[in-house]
């Protein structure tokens, strides 16, 4: 029995090394992919003195946001975004080749007599070696760009932009604000149930609280959308209910059993003897509860303040039901929010396996897991500390 147990463990603990490893690898890959979507490149004129751009530079020059050369360290000319298939509007399949074969030479000419020009072609058909022609170096997606970006476009052309900052704040400002409207409810409910509910009201009230927690989070979400959402709009006055504030509701529900349940079993530990002594001591009931069973019970509550704040920021379907899905920073709680969790559900299916959206994706799943690990990691420090101080 002793070996099967050691083997088990064994195998569990290689498994998740295996699985953190494996996430971690996938998700850095995407450091080392091009700005540029891959298979493609950037051609600009033979006289631009611009030898390279960032993702943002590209991304804004196509949007017509950026429309001069010399914004970029250029010459003072006019930008001339150019598309691939814009060559068909130009030239008749017959003056293309049968198989194409002149399209690079075509694509040559119109690069080299138009000045401005920054043309984004696929990387079989780059004019190489014509003159007149130049091809912009592509970075590499860099971890600034990463972090410190403010927009998630991942299927933009021709640069991606994987800005996370406004997921990683979306995630953050969801969460925060259920576990600040769990906690003390939770805790509330908590106390209730171990120090002043008679026994008949606690055999009634802890398997309906029980029960909560073994709802799925998808009819969560829908309770959220039917229910929570118009009363939010319709109380507020907003354009649209899908909110982070409705989003924190959701999760303070779906959080509620978790945290109430662990902490009541925490309270409920407390020896009998140590609430007897306090109460000989001349204290009240109230005086008891606050000096003596919730410290005692400190390891216990933090361990529900663990799980409540796990499960807001891993929860996906009920968040992504109900926050609007907006992948844009947030500035109040009334706003549409996109989580890190509901990202992942949202767009992994329609990654390309091994490429820079897929391993964007991971990459989401390395800071979710960084995130929840420094949570566990700063409750248990709270945990010890709180045991070290004693009562």
């Amino acid at each position: 029995m002793e070996g099967i147990l050691t083997v088990s463990g064994a195998v569990t603990t290689i498994t998740i090394l295996l699985i953190v490893v494996f996430l971690f690898r996938e998700g850095f890959g995407l450091f080392k992919s091009p700005a540029v979507e891959r298979g493609y490149l950037l051609c600009v004129n033979g006289d631009n003195p611009v030898r390279h751009l960032g993702p943002k530079d590209i991304k804004e020059v196509f949007d017509w946001e950026i429309t001069d050369w010399s914004e970029l360290g250029g010459p003072n000319e006019e930008i001339v975004p150019y598309r691939f298939e814009q060559i068909f509007d130009v030239y008749s399949d017959e003056e293309l080749g049968e198989d194409y074969e002149l399209l690079p030479e075509k694509l040559g000419e119109v690069i080299a007599s138009t000045p401005g020009i920054i043309a984004f072609i696929p990387e079989q058909y780059v004019p190489e070696g014509m003159d007149g022609v130049k091809i912009l170096r592509s970075d590499k997606i860099t971890p600034a760009d990463f972090f410190g970006g403010r927009e998630w476009l991942p299927t933009a052309t021709p640069a991606p932009q994987f800005g996370v900052l406004p997921l990683i704040m979306g995630t953050l400002w969801v969460s925060l604000f259920a576990i600040l409207i769990a906690l003390p409810l939770g805790l509330g409910v908590a106390i209730y149930l171990s120090e002043l509910a008679g026994e008949r009201m606690r055999k009634i009230l802890k398997p309906t609280i029980e029960l909560l927690a073994g709802i799925p989070s998808v009819v969560y979400g829908f309770f959220g959308l039917v229910v929570l959402v118009p009363l939010i709009q319709k109380t507020f006055s907003l354009p649209v209910g899908e909110t982070a504030f409705a989003g924190s509701v959701i999760l303070a529900i779906m959080a509620l059993p978790t945290i109430i349940t662990v902490a009541e079993d925490a309270m409920r530990n407390t020896p009998r003897a140590m609430r007897e002594a306090s109460l000989a001591l001349g204290a009240t009931h109230w005086q008891t509860i606050y000096r003596v069973v919730i410290p005692y019970a400190g390891s216990g509550i933090s361990a529900a303040v663990v799980l409540g704040i796990g499960r807001a920021i891993g929860e996906t379907m009920a968040v992504l039901m109900v926050t609007g899905n907006a992948a844009v920073m947030p500035h109040s709680l009334f706003e549409p929010v996109r989580t890190i969790p509901a990202t992942i559900a949202a767009e992994l299916g329609e990654a390309p396996v091994g490429g820079a959206h897929y391993q964007a994706l991971f990459m989401l799943g390395c800071i979710l897991f960084v995130i929840t690990m420094i949570i566990s990691v700063t409750a248990e420090a709270i945990s010890k500390r709180q045991s070290n101080k004693g009562l």
